[in-house]
């Protein structure tokens, strides 16, 4: 039986009922797994090369968070790795084997996927020790700050929290909740960095809801 209003179409007091295609899931499972293969080559590549590097970003989030509670991992768009400058020419020699193009654009280094590629689904490189902005406090941690996650490297959750209080963006708070809601990071937490660090972290852990 039908379910159709014919008022609907007519009433503006009704919500408006927009259809997105019966293929939409695919579209959705598909752009999360795209970013994921992306990842997983990036890191490979450099993997075979022998080239240190970590997964940062909601990357090296979600794979900590995955550790304690899979469906609390945040699904992300952005593929950032951390590398050393030392290592750039390497870096791209090895991203180049499977299909990554270099670019340097406003102070940003990135490898598009492909010649055609776009900078929205580009790998986004930093560089260790060095700062992301002028004006942040601290600079990138160091490529020693590494453990082994599945298929790749990622950044130390220590050295991971650092850089996200460092940042401090809307994301970066929403990604240090997401580890502070699933037990990663505790009261205990915020000495381990500096005061300014420290009292960003304490703000978050005492204002869970926002």
């Amino acid at each position: 039986m039908s379910c159709y209003n014919p008022h609907m179409a007519t009433d503006p007091t009704l919500p408006t009922v927009v259809s997105f295609g019966e293929d939409v899931l695919k579209r959705m499972v598909l752009a999360v797994e795209l970013v994921r293969e992306r990842l997983r080559r990036a890191a490979s590549a450099l993997d075979v090369a022998g080239v240190p590097y970590a997964v940062i970003g909601g990357n090296a989030v979600a794979a900590w968070v995955s550790r304690i509670d899979p469906a609390a991992a945040r699904n992300t768009i952005d593929v950032d790795l951390l590398v050393s400058r030392s290592d750039l020419e390497r870096v791209k020699s090895a991203l180049a084997t499977v299909g990554f193009v270099y670019r340097h654009t406003a102070s940003i280094d990135m490898f598009l996927d492909g010649q055609n590629g776009k900078a929205r689904d580009a790998v986004h490189v930093i560089f260790a020790g060095e700062k992301v902005r002028q004006e942040y406090a601290q600079p990138a941690p160091d490529i020693t700050s590494v453990e082994r996650h599945e298929a790749f490297n990622v950044l130390s959750l220590e050295a991971l929290t650092q850089m996200k209080l460092t940042s401090f963006r809307d994301k970066d708070r929403t990604h240090l909740r997401d580890m502070i809601d699933v037990g990663l990071i505790d009261a205990s937490w915020p000495k381990k960095f500096s005061p300014e660090l420290g009292a960003r972290l304490q703000h978050l852990l005492d204002t869970p809801d926002g």
